[in-house]
């Protein structure tokens, strides 16, 4: 039982974890709880699909399928946060200034909502599916299945807590800083998430190491512990990196980084120009 609340817990935090950003950086929007239930439920759906067919699944992936799958999943999530960043720099501080003029939800496009929608099913599709997998090995290989299902609800309703938890703090932030330190932690998600998709490509086959381990902190602060753990889901921490994982996450940082000030750049411009 300890086994499976803690691979639940742990890939229930990391979807939490995201989720509790993504509602963050809705915040205001008008039917976010829609977009983002939507993509709850999705994921779930999907992978409720992937438990009833576990056993295939299991047998088909023990190849590369499962470091490819992983992948592509990451990789889409960082093009969607990209794109959330990049309309956050049009709309953001307009948002923050309507929201203290009216202190209500303020009707905006949908455009950033379906991407944040795609991010949180992505997360709880990726979460789950490896979730169900890795519990389907635990009871057949002589947990059973009453222990590990208990063990997985717990690891569950602890993941949960925890992010919400982490989303009442966010509420703390005042509102005149609150998009600009959303908009951060969208960033640094989305690099580590980048980071974290190079190890599953490299674990493929796909792209060489460029160093197996470019540092060590293990004896710092150590991947697997509470801390570590919490880093690496939000910032991209990890403690043995690869050449390859920094490459994917400093590429990553400076092309959102690129983009954002372009489109700031832009804005300010097409503002002077329709003044003077």
């Amino acid at each position: 039982m300890i086994g499976s609340i803690i691979i639940v817990f742990r890939e229930v935090l990391e979807a939490a974890l995201i989720i509790a950003i993504v509602f963050g950086a809705s915040r205001g929007i008008a039917q976010r709880t829609y977009w983002i239930g939507g993509g709850i439920v999705a994921g779930v759906l999907g992978a409720g699909v992937i438990a009833l067919f576990a056993g295939a699944i299991s047998n088909a992936i023990e190849g590369t399928g499962q470091e490819l799958f992983n992948a592509g999943v990451l990789l889409t999530a960082v093009l969607m946060l990209a794109w959330h960043n990049a309309w956050m720099a049009v709309r953001g501080r307009a948002l923050a200034s309507e929201l203290r003029q009216i202190g209500q939800d303020v009707k905006v496009g949908v455009r950033p909502l379906a991407a944040l929608g795609i991010v949180v099913a992505l997360a709880v599709l990726r979460e789950g599916a490896e979730s169900v997998l890795f519990l389907y090995s635990l009871a057949t290989s002589g947990a059973g299945w009453p222990s590990t299902l208990l063990g997985a609800f717990i690891g569950l309703s602890a993941g949960v807590v925890l992010g919400w938890v982490v989303y009442r703090g966010l509420l703390v932030i005042p509102l005149k800083h609150f998009f600009d330190a959303v908009s951060w932690m969208v960033l640094l998600l989305a690099s580590g998430l980048a980071a974290t998709a190079a190890g599953f490509l490299y674990q493929a086959g796909v792209v060489p190491t460029l160093g197996r381990q470019i540092w060590d902190t293990s004896n710092i602060l150590a991947q697997d512990s509470w801390l570590g753990m919490m880093l690496h889901i939000l910032v991209g921490y990890t403690d043995r990196p690869m050449g390859i994982q920094i490459v994917f996450y400093l590429v990553t940082l400076g092309s959102i980084l690129a983009l954002v000030h372009g489109i700031n750049l832009f804005t300010h411009k097409k503002q002077n120009a329709s003044l003077s």
